[in-house]
C-alpha cells in the first residue's frame, strides 16, 4: 500500500457524517474550560474532583484502598469524556489482583464502567475485553460467573440492545462484541485462556441451525433458498468473518496444549468442517488457513489432540447426528442406501472429508511445500505432518496422492539451494522415513505417471516438461529406498516393461523425421534407457523366474504364449493396474506374468536395437539399449530368450551402410554398441547360442574392418576402446582365429587406397594395436592408464606369449617382412616403431618361438629334402628377420639384451642383478640367440642336393651377419675434403616442402657425416669428445645437466671452434617445425643431438631460437591433441603423441647441452671459496654454479647465463602447460564422454613425460625454475584460478627435485636476492629474470607452507628457523614481508603441533622466541604504519589470504592485504596458544597487540573511519584469551566512550560491534550503572545568561544524547533481560530527563534519545518488567504526538523528537506487547472501525484524529513533496514498522509533517489491523536495524 492519503482505505461513512469540531481535544478543552469556570455547578464538581484526588497523597498498601478512592474520583469524575485518563490504569488490575481485591474491582466496573454510552464504550471495547479476560482463565473460581455476566452486559450496551430477558435476546446486533473478542484472542496470547472460555460458553454454534437445513439446498434443486444461520451466528460473522477464522487459527497454533485442545473441541462442536459458514461465507483462503492451523498440531504427537482432529475431519461418530448434520447429497452411499454398517461408516466418512476439507488441506499442504525456505526444519515441517495423517488412512488416503510428487519434486528441488550437505541429508531423511510409509503400488504409479508424461507421443514437442518428468523419476529411484520385495518382483521389472514399451510406441509414431531425429528427441530417449538400466540394476534375478499361474493375469498370459503381445495393449494393462487398481496386488493380479516379463523385456529392447540400427543419430539410444541388454541378460533364465534372425539383419544392414571404408557412416559408438550386443548373447545362459556360427564368420571380418579404420594413428580418440572390441571379438571365435585372419587380410588387402601390399597405414594401426594389447606389461601401470570392462580384463591375463599368437604373431611377422625392402615407407615406419617400442622383448619372444618350432635345423633330418629347403628359407626367414630388428633397435636396448632374460609370463630378469643367482639355468636372450647361431653353423653343409645346399648357404651367410651384428660397432666414413655440408643443407632445406621423408633420412645421415668430419678436419683433437653418444648417456647427462664435476682439475688447451655453416640453424628450425618431417621427427631429433656438440661455444647464439621451435612445436601439437579430443573430433596430421614426446627429447637435449657448456666454462672461471669464508645458511648450502673472478668475464658470463635461464624459463612453463592437462580429471562437458579410457591413456603419458623433463630442469637449476612456477601461480591469482593455483602446489609435490627441503631453501634465496642481495654468496644469488617481488615471494612461501603435510616439518625446520633468525638479525630489508613471515612462522607452529616432531620442548621454544621476535619486529620498523594503511571504508575488507585449509589452496588478491597485520593476526589468533604454548608468552602476546594495534588505532584520529571488520575481529578474538589482559577492555571502552563513535559505519555494527560490546558486557556488571551514572537530572539553578549559556546548554546536551544513545546500544547488544536489575534506577533517569524543558540543561533536546532508550528496552526485555513504564510512555506519546497539531506546538518537542516519538509508537504496535495493546485505542482505531466504519463515526484515536486534521490542512497546500518509498504489502509473513519502509529524511517540519508524519497517521490505524488480520510474527530484526540506523546517525545530535 502507499502512504499517500489518496491511496489510503477509504472508511465506509460519508464525509457529511464527521465532526466538525476542532480534532484537537486540548484546544476543545480550552475553549470550554474558559466558559464553566463561570458556572457555580462545575466549581463544585472541580472541587469534589480535588478532594478524592487528595485521599492518593495518603500511604496506601492495598488495592481495595486504590479501588475506593478510583469509585470516588469516578463519582466526581465525567467519566464518557475522561475514558481514556482512568481505564489504563485500571486495566492491569485483574492480572495481578489478589482474590479480596477482584470483587472491588469488579464492582467498580459494574457500577460505572457498563453505564456508560454506547459511544463511549466502542473505541475501547477491546482494551475493556483484555482487561477482564484475566477473570474467565479459571471457570472455578468465584469471579468467574460475575466477570461472564459482565462480558455479557458490555456486550448487550455495545450492541445497543435494552435489558431484556434472555429468551428475547436472538444476539443479532453483537457484531462489533464478536470482532473486538477475536482481535483481543489473536493479538494477547496471554489473554487467550480467557478468550476460550468465554467462547466455550458465549459462542453460537455455526453448523446448520435446528429446523432451517430441513430445506432443499441449492445443490439439489437450483434455488437460492439454502441453509441458513441463525442471527446469533450471523453476528459472528459480520462484518468481517476471517477475524473468527483467524482467532481460531491463532488459537490451535498456541504454545500451551490445553488452549490448543479447547479450540479443536470448539471446531468440533461449534465450527464443523461442512459448516455453511466454512463452505460458503469465508474465502478459500480462509479455510485453507484453518485447515492448516488445525493440521499443524499433529506436529506435536499428542494422541488427545489428534483425537479431535480426526473427529473435526471426518464428522461425527454418531449415525443420528452424521444424519442430523450432514447434508445429504446424491453422491453419498450412505444415505442414498441406508446402510450403516462399519464399513459404510468409513466411507461415509471418507466421502465427508472429501466434500469438505479435502481440497483445503490439499492447497495448504502444497503451499507449505512450496514454500522458498533454505531452512531444513521448514522444508521437513510437510513431511512430518504427512506422516501424522497416515494414520487415519480415511484422511492420508486422500491427501498423500495429491501431494505425493510435490513432495518428492521439494527434496529435489532443495539439494540445488542447500547450504550445505548436511541439510540436504537432514531434508532427505525425513523425505525417505515419509516414503517408506507411502504404498508401493501409490510410488510406482507417480514414477509410471512421470515416465507417461515425458515419453508420451503427445508432449514430444515440450522439451523442458519431458526433461523434467524424467529428472523427478531418476530422483525417485535413485534416491528413496526401492528394496522392498513387492517392488523389487513385481513393480520394478513391470514399469519397465511398459517404459520400453512407450519407447517403442514413440519411436514408431507418425511424428515428422524432424522431431524424431531431433537432439532433444534422443535425448529424452537415452535419458529414459537411462532409468530403465537402473530399475533392471535394482531387479534381482528371481523376479523373472516362474512362478504359479494363480498369480497371473490369464489374459494376458494367454495372449504371451499365443500371438506377439502390442506395446500399446501392454501399456494400457500396466497403466490400469497402476492407475485403477493403485498398483495393489491384494485386489488385482499383476498385469503381465512374471514367466513372460523377461521375455517381453528382451523383445522390446531388440525391437529398439533394430530401430536404432537403422537410424545414424540415435547412436546414444543404442548404446544406452545395448548396455541395458546386457544388464538383462546376466539375469534372465535360458528360457526367456526367444531366438529371432531380426537383429542379425538389423546389424547386417547397419553395417553395410558404410559403404566408403574410410568415412564410414556407422559411428564408433554405435560400432561399440552392436560388438557389446554379440558379447551379451554370447555369455548370456541359453540353451543354445543365439548367433550362430555362420553368422558370426560372416560379421566378424565386417566388425573387424569397421574397428580398424579407429585404429588410424592420426586419430587416437578410440584406440583403447577399438583394441578392446577387437579382443571381446577374438574371445568369441577363438577356435577360428577369425580376427587374426581378418587383420591379416586387412594389413595386406591395401586398406587405405585400394593398393595390395603392407604400407605404413596398416603398419601404423597394427602398432596401436600392438601397444594397447601390451600396455599393462610394459610403459605404464594398469591403474594409471584405464580400468577396462570385465570382458576385457579376462584377457589381460593372457597377455602373453601365447595370446600373443593366437593374435598376433602373423600380423606382426607381416609388419616385420618390411624391414627388408630399405628405404621404402613400410619400411621407415617399422624402423621406428621397433626403436621407440618397449615391448620389443615380446617381438623377440615370438621369433624365437617360432625358431625353437622348427624340426631338424639343428639336428639331423631324414625327412623329404622338399620338407627341408622349406624349413631351411623359414629359418633365414626368421634369422635375417632377428638381425633387421637388430638393427632398428636403439643401442640401450643392446645392454638390455645382453643382461636379461625373458621368461613365461613376460618376465624379465636382470643377470647382472644379485638375484640373477636364482635363474643360472637360464640365459640372457643375446646368448642364447649366438648359440642357436652356432648351431646352425654346425650343420653340415656338404649336401647332396644343390639347391638345399644353396639355401644352406645363404642361411650361413644370414647367421653370420647376424653374429657380426652383435660383435661389431659403428664405422666411419671418410669423406672430409669433399665439404658437402653446404650443398646437402640447401637440399635438405629444398626437400622440406615436398615431403619426401626417404631423401630427407638420406640427407640427414649424409649432412651429419659431413659435418662431423669437417670439425674433425678442423680440430682433430676433438674426435673422442665428439664421437656419437648413446641414448643411455644422453639420458644420463640429462638427469645430470650441469651436476658434472668429475673433471680433470688441468686446464686444457681450448680448441679453435669450428666454423658451422651459417644456414644450419635456418635447415635445424625448419625440419623441426615442418609437417612432413614428422613421420622422421626422431631423425631429425638425432640428428639435432649430433650437432650440438658442434658448435661448442656458438652454442649459446643458436640456443634461444632452437628452444622457441621446440617450445612452438611442441604447443602447437599439444593443441591439436587437446581439440582432438573434444566434441569437435578435428582429423591431425599425424600421431600426436609420439611426436609430443620426440620434440620433448629433442628440447631436453638441447637445454642439457647448453647448461653443460655453461656449467664447464664457469668451472674454469672460479676460484675456491677460502676456509676463512663465514659458513652461515646462505653460505654452507651446496651450489652447483661458481662466481666468476675475472672481471672481463663477469658480463659475457652473465649474458650466456641469462640466455640458458630464459631458455629455461620458457621450456618450464610449457612443461607446466602439458602438465596441468587433464590433472582436473575428465570434463564431459567439453570432451567425448566415450573416449574417457584413451584420454586417460594419452594424458597420463604426457603428463608423466612433462613431470620427468621439469625434473631434470629443476636439478639443474632450482631457483630459477620454482621462480617461474611462482610467476605462475601469482597469474592465477590475478585471474581468480583456483584450480591452476592448486595445480602449481600439486606439481611442487610430485617433482622428485622440488621436495621441501630443496624448496625452501630456494625460497629464502629468492626473498633474500631482492630484500637484501649483499648477504647472500653469489652462488645462491637469483638471476631475478622473473618480475616478481619479496611481498609476493612471501606470499607463495605463505600458502605453500600450508599445503605441506605436517610430517615435511622434521625436514625443513632447521632451514625455517636459520632464514626467520638471519631474518631477526637484521629486519629492515624485511620490513615489508615481516607481517607474512609471522604468518609463515604460524603456519609453522600450527603443523608441528600435529607432529611428534613437535613435542620437543627446544623446538616449541625456539620457534615461540622466533613468533614474539617477528611481531616484536613489526611494531618497531613499522610503528603504527598499519593504522595509516587500513581501510578506509568501513565494512570493505580487504581480501585476506588466512582462511584457507591445507587440502585447498585460497584465490585472494596477492597485494590487497598481504602486509595487513591486522588481517593475519586475526587468523593467527585462534592458533596462538598452539604456538606459544607457554601461557605467560601468550598474554604478553595479546598485551603487545592490544598495545600497539589497537590502543593506536582506536586512538586516532581517524577513527572510527580507520576501523575494519578485521581490526574487531582480533578484538574480539583478544578477548577470548584465557586469562587475557585488561587491555582489550580499556581500549574497548576508550573507544566506546569516543565522541565520534556513533559515527561508524552501520554496516560495522551488527556484525562487529554488537558481539564486542555482548563480550565486553559480560566481564563486567557495572557496564550499564556506570552508563546509567553519567545522566544528570535536567535543572535551571545554574543557567547563564549571554554567549555562554547557549554553548553550556549544548555541550550537556551533548554529553546527555551521547550516553543515552550508548546505553541503547549496550541495551541491543546484551542478552535477553541482562539489565532487569537496573532497570528502575533506568526508569528514574529518564522521567527526570523527559522532565526537561528547552530552557533547562540538559534542555529537551535529548528527548529523541531517551525515546531510542525505550525501543531498546521493548526489543531486549521481556513485557512483565516494563509494567511501571506504560503510564510514562502514555502520557510522553500523547503529549509529543499531540504537539503536532498546529495550535498545540511546544518548544519541548522539535521534529526530531516527534519522529522519535512516531517510531516509538510504530514498534510497540509492531511489537504488540501484551500491555501496551490496553492503551492502544488512544493511539490508534484497533478494531474493525478501522476498516469498516460506522456511518456516524467520530475519531477518538490520537492518529486518526491527526490524519484528519492534516488531511484537511495539507489539502491547501500547494507544496507537496512525494513519499520517497512505498511500504511492502502486509500480507507478509513478519510484520514491520511501517516508517521503516520509507524515508525519513527531511530538513523542515514542513517537510516531516507534510512528507512523513501525514501519510504515517493516515495509514497508521489501517496498517496495525491488517498487521493483526496477516497473523505475521513481529520482525525484530528490521526494528533493530532500523533502530541501529537512528542511533548511529550523527546528523542528529547536537552541536
Amino acid at each position: 500500500m502507499s502512504l499517500e492519503p489518496g491511496g489510503a482505505l477509504k472508511a465506509s461513512s460519508p464525509p457529511s457524517s464527521r465532526s466538525s469540531s476542532p480534532a484537537n481535544p486540548k484546544a476543545r478543552a480550552g475553549a470550554e474550560e474558559e466558559a464553566l469556570k463561570k458556572d457555580k455547578n462545575y466549581r463544585r464538581y472541580a472541587s469534589g474532583v480535588e478532594r478524592a484526588l487528595s485521599l492518593f497523597d495518603t500511604a496506601l498498601q492495598e488495592w481495595a484502598d486504590y479501588i475506593s478512592f478510583l469509585g470516588r474520583l469516578l463519582k466526581a469524575d465525567g467519566l464518557s469524556g475522561d475514558l481514556g485518563l482512568y481505564l489504563p490504569g485500571l486495566s492491569s488490575t485483574l492480572s495481578f489482583a489478589s482474590l479480596s481485591v477482584r470483587p472491588a474491582f469488579l464492582s467498580l466496573v459494574e457500577s460505572y464502567l457498563v453505564t456508560l454510552d454506547a459511544s463511549a464504550l466502542r473505541p475501547a471495547l477491546k482494551a475493556i475485553i483484555l482487561c477482564l479476560l484475566p477473570g474467565l482463565e479459571e471457570e472455578s473460581s468465584d469471579d468467574f460467573e460475575r466477570t461472564l455476566k459482565l462480558l455479557n452486559e458490555f456486550r448487550r450496551v455495545v450492541g445497543g440492545r435494552q435489558a431484556t430477558s434472555s429468551d428475547q435476546d436472538d444476539g443479532s446486533d453483537d457484531q462489533y462484541f464478536w470482532q473486538c473478542l477475536f482481535l483481543a484472542s489473536i493479538t494477547s496470547p496471554n489473554k487467550r485462556p480467557g478468550a476460550l472460555a468465554y467462547l466455550v460458553r458465549s459462542l453460537p454454534k455455526l453448523g446448520y441451525s435446528p429446523g432451517l437445513h430441513r430445506g432443499t439446498s441449492s445443490e439439489t434443486n437450483g434455488s437460492t433458498d439454502g441453509p441458513r444461520l441463525l442471527p446469533a451466528a450471523e453476528s459472528v460473522l459480520s462484518p468481517e468473518p476471517g477475524l473468527l477464522i483467524r482467532c481460531f487459527a491463532a488459537g490451535l497454533g498456541d504454545d500451551q496444549l490445553l488452549i490448543q485442545r479447547g479450540f479443536l473441541d470448539l471446531l468440533v462442536t461449534h465450527l464443523p468442517l461442512h459448516s455453511i459458514v466454512l463452505q460458503e461465507q469465508v474465502t478459500d483462503k480462509d479455510l485453507e488457513l484453518l485447515v492448516m492451523a488445525a493440521t499443524r498440531v499433529v506436529t506435536r504427537r499428542d494422541m488427545s489432540l489428534n483425537r479431535r482432529l480426526w473427529t473435526w475431519f471426518l464428522g461425527s461418530i454418531d449415525p443420528s447426528s452424521e444424519e442430523e448434520n450432514i447434508p445429504s447429497t446424491p453422491n453419498s452411499p450412505s444415505l442414498v442406501n441406508g446402510n450403516t454398517t462399519p464399513g459404510h461408516s468409513d466411507r461415509r466418512r471418507t466421502h465427508y472429508f472429501g466434500q469438505y476439507g479435502l481440497q483445503s488441506l490439499i492447497t495448504g499442504l502444497l503451499s507449505m511445500i512450496n514454500q522458498d525456505s533454505h531452512v531444513p526444519a521448514i522444508r521437513v515441517r510437510p513431511f512430518r505432518i504427512c506422516l501424522s495423517l497416515m494414520d487415519r488412512w480415511e484422511v492420508g488416503g486422500l491427501v498423500i496422492p495429491e501431494i505425493f510428487l510435490a513432495l518428492v519434486n521439494s527434496v529435489r528441488q532443495y539439494e540445488d539451494v542447500a547450504k550445505s550437505k548436511d541439510d540436504f541429508n537432514e531434508v532427505l531423511r525425513s523425505g525417505n522415513v515419509f516414503f517408506d510409509g507411502i504404498e508401493s503400488g501409490l510410488i510406482w504409479a507417480e514414477i509410471l505417471g512421470q515416465l507417461t508424461a515425458a515419453l508420451g507421443v503427445e508432449t514430444a514437442d515440450n522439451r523442458q516438461d519431458m526433461r523434467e518428468s524424467l529428472t523427478i523419476a531418476k530422483f525417485m529411484i535413485t534416491r528413496f529406498n526401492l528394496r522392498e520385495e513387492e517392488m523389487l518382483v513385481v513393480h520394478i521389472p513391470t514399469v519397465t516393461l511398459a517404459l520400453l514399451s512407450m519407447l517403442e510406441i514413440r519411436g514408431s509414431s507418425n511424428l515428422p523425421s524432424s522431431t524424431t531425429n531431433s537432439v532433444a528427441f534422443v535425448e529424452v530417449s537415452a535419458s529414459a534407457l537411462s532409468i530403465a538400466q537402473i530399475l533392471v540394476d535394482l531387479a534381482p534375478e528371481r523376479a523373472f523366474r516362474m512362478k504359479p499361474s494363480g498369480q497371473l493375469s490369464p489374459s494376458l498370459s494367454r495372449q504371451a504364449h499365443q500371438t506377439p503381445l502390442q506395446a500399446r495393449d501392454i501399456v494400457s494393462s500396466i497403466k490400469k493396474f497402476y492407475l485403477q487398481d493403485h498398483g495393489n496386488l491384494e485386489v488385482s493380479n499383476p498385469p503381465v506374468a512374471t514367466h513372460d516379463i523377461g521375455e517381453l523385456l528382451v523383445r522390446e529392447l531388440i525391437v529398439l536395437l533394430i530401430r536404432n540400427l537403422c537410424s545414424s543419430v540415435h547412436v546414444s539410444e543404442l548404446e544406452a539399449s545395448v548396455s541395458l541388454l546386457s544388464a538383462l541378460l546376466r539375469k534372465l533364465p535360458a528360457s526367456s530368450i526367444v531366438h529371432d534372425d531380426q537383429l542379425f539383419s538389423a546389424i547386417q544392414q547397419a553395417l553395410k551402410q558404410s559403404a566408403t571404408p574410410v568415412q564410414a557412416e556407422l559411428p564408433f559408438p554405435a560400432l561399440y554398441a552392436i560388438i557389446s550386443c554379440l558379447v551379451s548373447f554370447s555369455q548370456a545362459a541359453v540353451s543354445g547360442p543365439y548367433f550362430t556360427n555362420e553368422q558370426l564368420s560372416h560379421l566378424t571380418p565386417i566388425l573387424v574392418r569397421r574397428l580398424w579404420i579407429f585404429l588410424a594413428p592420426a586419430n587416437p580418440k578410440y584406440h583403447v576402446e577399438a583394441v578392446r572390441c577387437i579382443w571381446r571379438l577374438h574371445a568369441m571365435t577363438l577356435q577360428d582365429q577369425l580376427v587374426e585372419a581378418s587383420i591379416a587380410t586387412l594389413m595386406l588387402d591395401g586398406f587405405n587406397d585400394g593398393k595390395k601390399g603392407l604400407n605404413s597405414d596398416a603398419c601404423g594401426r597394427f602398432a596401436i594395436l600392438w601397444t594397447h594389447c601390451l600396455q599393462s606389461s610394459h610403459g605404464l601401470s594398469e591403474s594409471s592408464i584405464i580400468r577396462p570392462s570385465k570382458s576385457f580384463n579376462e584377457f589381460k591375463k593372457d597377455a602373453s606369449l601365447q595370446a600373443q599368437e593366437k593374435l598376433l604373431s602373423r600380423p606382426l611377422l607381416m609388419l616385420l617382412g618390411a624391414l627388408v625392402d630399405e628405404g621404402t615407407e613400410t619400411s621407415i615406419f617399422v624402423r621406428a616403431w621397433l626403436q621407440n617400442l618397449p615391448s620389443v622383448f615380446s617381438v623377440f619372444q615370438i621369433i624365437v618361438a617360432k625358431l625353437e618350432s622348427l624340426p631338424g635345423i639343428t639336428g639331423s633330418d631324414d625327412r623329404e629334402e622338399q620338407n627341408q629347403i622349406d624349413d631351411v628359407d623359414e629359418c633365414r626367414y626368421y634369422i635375417q628377420t632377428i638381425q633387421n630388428v637388430l638393427q632398428c633397435i636403439p643401442e640401450d636396448i643392446w645392454f638390455l639384451l645382453a643382461t636379461q632374460v625373458l621368461r613365461a609370463g613376460d618376465e624379465q630378469v636382470d643377470m647382472s642383478s644379485k638375484d640373477a643367482g636364482r635363474f643360472e639355468q637360464e640365459q640372457s636372450f643375446q646368448t642364447t640367440i649366438v648359440k642357436m647361431c652356432l648351431q646352425i653353423l654346425g650343420r653340415d653343409s656338404a649336401l647332396s642336393d644343390l639347391k638345399l645346399r644353396a639355401k644352406m648357404s645363404r642361411l650361413h651367410t644370414t647367421v653370420l651377419l647376424l653374429i657380426k651384428t652383435f660383435l661389431v660397432g659403428p664405422t666411419s666414413m671418410a669423406l672430409a675434403q669433399l665439404k658437402l655440408e653446404n650443398v646437402l643443407i640447401g637440399r635438405l632445406i629444398g626437400y622440406l616442402d615436398r615431403r619426401d621423408v626417404f631423401v630427407q633420412v638420406a640427407l640427414l645421415d649424409t649432412l651429419y657425416v659431413a659435418l662431423k668430419l669437417q670439425v674433425l678436419q678442423t680440430s682433430p683433437s676433438l674426435a673422442e669428445n665428439h664421437r656419437r653418444t648413446t641414448s643411455s648417456e644422453t639420458l644420463r647427462s640429462v638427469s645430470r645437466l650441469s651436476l658434472n664435476t668429475d673433471r680433470d682439475g688441468k686446464e686444457q688447451a681450448t680448441p679453435k671452434p669450428p666454423l658451422l655453416p651459417p644456414r644450419l640453424l635456418d635447415c635445424l628450425t625448419a625440419g623441426l617445425s615442418s609437417q612432413g618431417s614428422r613421420l622422421i621427427l626422431d631423425s631429425w631429433i638425432l640428428f639435432l643431438g649430433n650437432c650440438l656438440p658442434l658448435y661448442q661455444d656458438m652454442i649459446y647464439q643458436v640456443l634461444i631460437p632452437l628452444v622457441e621451435c621446440f617450445c612452438r612445436n611442441v604447443r602447437g601439437v599439444f593443441e591439436d591433441l587437446q581439440r582432438n579430443f573434444r566434441r569437435a573430433d578435428p582429423k591431425l596430421a599425424g600421431d600426436p603423441e609420439p611426436v609430443l614426446m620426440l620434440l620433448l627429447n629433442g628440447l631436453e637435449q638441447t637445454l642439457a647441452r647448453g647448461h653443460e657448456r655453461l656449467a664447464t666454462e664457469e668451472m674454469k672461471s672460479v676460484i675456491s671459496k677460502s676456509p676463512e669464508q663465514p659458513q652461515g645458511f646462505f653460505g654452507n648450502m651446496v651450489s652447483g654454479v661458481f662466481t666468476s673472478d675475472m672481471p672481463r668475464l663477469r658480463t659475457q658470463s652473465a649474458n650466456r647465463r641469462l640466455t640458458v635461464l630464459l631458455c629455461f624459463r620458457d621450456t618450464v612453463s610449457m612443461c607446466y602447460d602439458i602438465w596441468s592437462w587433464g590433472s582436473s580429471g575428465f570434463d564431459g562437458n567439453t570432451q567425448d564422454l566415450t573416449s574417457v579410457s584413451s584420454f586417460s591413456y594419452t594424458s597420463i603419458r604426457l603428463r608423466n613425460r612433462a613431470r620427468r623433463t621439469m625434473e631434470h630442469l629443476f636439478a639443474a637449476e632450482a631457483l630459477e625454475c620454482l621462480e617461474t612456477l611462482i610467476e605462475i601461480w601469482r597469474k592465477s591469482h590475478a585471474t581468480s584460478s583456483q584450480s591452476q593455483s592448486a595445480s602449481v602446489f600439486n606439481l611442487l609435490h610430485a617433482l622428485d627435485g622440488s621436495r621441501p627441503k630443496n624448496t625452501m631453501p630456494a625460497i629464502f634465496n629468492a626473498v633474500y636476492s631482492r630484500t637484501n642481495p649483499s648477504a647472500l654468496e653469489p652462488a645462491r644469488k637469483s638471476t631475478l629474470t622473473s618480475n616478481l617481488t619479496d611481498t609476493e615471494l612471501v606470499t607463495f612461501l605463505v600458502h605453500y607452507g600450508r599445503s605441506l603435510e605436517d610430517d615435511a616439518m622434521d625436514e625443513i625446520w632447521n632451514d625455517c628457523m636459520t632464514f626467520l633468525r638471519d631474518v631477526l638479525a637484521n629486519p629492515f630489508p624485511h620490513r615489508q614481508t615481516l607481517p607474512r613471515l609471522l604468518e609463515f612462522a604460524a603456519i609453522l607452529g600450527e603443523k608441528v603441533d600435529n607432529t611428534i616432531f613437535g613435542e620437543q620442548r627446544r623446538i616449541r621454544r625456539d620457534l615461540a622466541d622466533v613468533f614474539t621476535r617477528l611481531l616484536s619486529g613489526i611494531f618497531t620498523t613499522r610503528p603504527l604504519g598499519f593504522s595509516h594503511e587500513a581501510s578506509q571504508t568501513p565494512g570493505l575488507e580487504k581480501p585476506t589470504l588466512d582462511s584457507i585449509s591445507s587440502q585447498q589452496i585460497p584465490e585472494p588478491g596477492l597485494h590487497a592485504g598481504s602486509d595487513d597485520i591486522v588481517v593475519i593476526l586475526q587468523s593467527i589468533l585462534p592458533n596462538l596458544p598452539r604456538i606459544l604454548l607457554d601461557q605467560d608468552r601468550v598474554i604478553a602476546t595479546a598485551t603487545a597487540i592490544s598495545t600497539n594495534i589497537i590502543a593506536p588505532l582506536f586512538r586516532s584520529r581517524s577513527f572510527p573511519n580507520n576501523i575494519s571488520k578485521s581490526t574487531l575481529k582480533l578484538l574480539s578474538g583478544l578477548s577470548r584469551i584465557p586469562n587475557a589482559p585488561k587491555s582489550w577492555k580499556k581500549d574497548l571502552s576508550d573507544g566506546f566512550n569516543d565522541p565520534k563513535f556513533f559515527s561508524t559505519s552501520l554496516d560495522l555494527v551488527e556484525d562487529g560491534w554488537l558481539p564486542l560490546l555482548k563480550q565486553w558486557i559480560s566481564t563486567g556488571k557495572d557496564r550499564i550503572p556506570d552508563l546509567i551514572s553519567r545522566l544528570t537530572p535536567p535543572t535551571t539553578a545554574r543557567i547563564m545568561f549571554g554567549v555562554g549559556a547557549s554553548s553550556a546548554r549544548l555541550e550537556a546536551d551533548r554529553k546527555t544524547q551521547l550516553n543515552l544513545r550508548r546505553i541503547a546500544l549496550v541495551i541491543l547488544a546484551a542478552s535477553q533481560d541482562e539489565f532487569v536489575a537496573n532497570l528502575r534506577v533506568l526508569e528514574d533517569k529518564l522521567l527526570d530527563l523527559l522532565a526537561a524543558t528547552a530552557a533547562s540543561s540538559p534542555s529537551s533536546a535529548t528527548r529523541a534519545e531517551v525515546y531510542m532508550v525505550l525501543r531498546a528496552l521493548l526489543l531486549t526485555t521481556s513485557t512483565v518488567h516494563l509494567s511501571s513504564l506504560w503510564p510514562a510512555v502514555d502520557s510522553e506519546l500523547q503529549s509529543a504526538i499531540s504537539s503536532i497539531f498546529p495550535e498545540e506546538q511546544d518548544a519541548i518537542y522539535n521534529e526530531l523528537s516527534i519522529l522519535q516519538a512516531c517510531k516509538l509508537l510504530d514498534a510497540l504496535l509492531t511489537m504488540a506487547p501484551d500491555e501496551f495493546q490496553v492503551h492502544e485505542w488512544l493511539f490508534i482505531t484497533d478494531t474493525i472501525d478501522a476498516v469498516y466504519k460506522p456511518s456516524s463515526w467520530n475519531p477518538i484515536a490520537l492518529a486518526d484524529k491527526l490524519s484528519e486534521q492534516l488531511g484537511s490542512s495539507s489539502s491547501n497546500s500547494s507544496s507537496q513533496m512525494a513519499v520517497t518509498t512505498s511500504p511492502t504489502s502486509v500480507s507478509h509473513s513478519r510484520r514491520k514498522p511501517l516508517l521503516s519502509q520509507i524515508d525519513t529524511k527531511f530538513s523542515t517540519r514542513e517537510e516531516l509533517i507534510g512528507n512523513i508524519l501525514r501519510p504515517f497517521f493516515s495509514q497508521l490505524s489501517i496498517y496495525a489491523f491488517e498487521s493483526t488480520y496477516s497473523m505475521g510474527e513481529p520482525d525484530r530484526g528490521t526494528c533493530m536495524k532500523d533502530l541501529l540506523a537512528d542511533i548511529f546517525d550523527d546528523t542528529t545530535m547536537a552541536g
